[in-house]
């Protein structure tokens, strides 16, 4: 099954089979995701906040960690997942939210979860049913088990490189060129890290068509790392290559907001990889 579902398809599924619905609806820096939610989302969808449910404190660990496993527990069974019935996650248009859940609810065991292309703007732009307000559904009892996909944390990476290890860096070509940095306090990228941008993958406000996907991601192997700022941009692109039928890519779910929280390790800038320092 592959990750991504349009609005038609899921308009579809509604009409004929139950489905569980997921706003993570959310914006780097902003707090209105819920207010958006409540004054309207897709019919049935139970909203997730991004910042208190599916990422921890922010620290040594980087911007967005990952929660404590009972966290995200909590919040899934508050939400009505459940095993037996498919999971479909949208959020504002962008899909870093909901590859975020997606890639979370993937790596706890899931198998049945799908993002919307384009979001709830695309729901809406289609002149689609909307619901105001919350939405409480049956508490379930989902235990989440996480570690059914591949991570690796600074060290990883490390060895992953000096091993010949492919790591792909997907912010924006500037930020990874170490220029026009507003989010983190240090410019540039791990050295040996290849830039990918996510938005070579989309248009229009939504992931590209599959077969453009398959080309932006042909050079891709089972095994890559990808990295991006605090390891939400970088669950977007793994997104994106397994809707291209690329599997076994890993996340770095610290990023470059972990790298650079030791200052003794090592960064580059520039458009060229570069390479890490021989120890």
């Amino acid at each position: 099954m592959r990750p991504l579902i349009s609005v038609s398809e899921l308009h579809r599924l509604l009409g004929r089979d139950h489905a569980t619905l997921l706003d993570v609806r959310w914006s780097l820096g902003e707090s209105g995701g819920h207010e958006e939610y409540l004054a309207g989302h897709i019919p049935g969808a139970v909203y997730v906040d991004l910042e208190t449910e599916l990422t921890g404190p922010p620290g040594p660990e980087g911007r967005h960690p990952l929660p404590p496993p009972h966290v995200f527990a909590e919040a899934m069974q508050r939400a009505g997942v459940r095993e037996d019935l498919q999971v479909v996650v949208y959020d504002g248009g962008s899909g870093l939210a909901a590859a975020r859940l997606w890639w979370m609810l993937t790596d706890a065991g899931l198998r049945l979860v799908r993002v919307l292309n384009g979001g709830y703007p695309r729901w809406v732009a289609r002149g689609l049913p909307v619901q105001t307000g919350e939405v409480t559904p049956l508490r379930s009892a989902f235990v989440p088990e996480p570690g059914h996909r591949p991570v690796v944390d600074p060290d990883g990476v490390v060895r992953h490189l000096a091993s010949g290890g492919a790591v792909y860096d997907v912010r924006a070509a500037e930020r990874y060129r170490g220029e026009n940095e507003t989010i983190d306090p240090v410019a540039g990228h791990i050295p040996g890290a290849r830039s990918l941008p996510l938005a070579t993958l989309v248009r229009g406000g939504r992931f590209a068509a599959r077969g453009e996907l398959a080309a932006s991601t042909s050079h891709l192997r089972a095994g890559d790392v990808l990295s991006c700022g605090s390891g939400i941009t970088a669950a977007a692109v793994m997104l994106a290559a397994e809707q291209a039928g690329v599997t076994g890519l890993v996340l770095f779910p610290g990023s470059w907001s972990q790298w650079i929280a030791d200052p003794a390790r090592p960064i580059a800038t520039g458009p060229e990889p570069g390479a890490l320092p021989t120890l």
